[in-house]
């Protein structure tokens, strides 16, 4: 079975020793993925829809690295600091995956960056 590891460009990468995602073989896993920018900034500020739509937008170019598409993702976990934020995550995560319906599930949880209001990790099955 041939393994692809698509880089990540997180400061946290080197340090804890991580790939944005791996494809191995027909599978492929993203690793927990925030709207944090390559510089650090955070994309969305305080308002957890706009944190979801970046963190699904890098998602999907992580996918699309290992030869994979956000219709394909057959799982999804997302990572959320305020139980507040729930909906506006949810609605976010809908708008990509309603026709798409991964299994999935949602847990209320510290994140490493106070700053961020959510991660999501994803797997996705490119094979028949």
């Amino acid at each position: 079975m041939t393994v692809t590891r698509i880089p990540s460009p997180s400061p946290f990468a080197p340090v804890v020793g991580f790939s944005a995602g791996v494809r191995a073989g027909d599978l492929v896993l993203v690793a927990g993925v925030s709207a944090t920018a390559a510089g650090g900034e955070l994309v969305g500020g305080d308002d957890a829809y706009a944190q979801t739509r970046e963190t699904l937008r890098k998602i999907e170019e992580i996918l699309s690295a290992a030869g994979a598409r956000l219709d394909q993702v057959v799982q999804t976990r997302m990572y959320i600091a305020r139980r507040e934020d729930w909906a506006q995550v949810g609605r976010a995560h809908g708008e990509v995956f309603g026709e798409v319906l991964p299994a999935s599930a949602m847990l209320v949880t510290g994140l490493v960056d106070p700053r961020m209001l959510v991660e999501i990790e994803a797997v996705a099955h490119v094979g028949d």
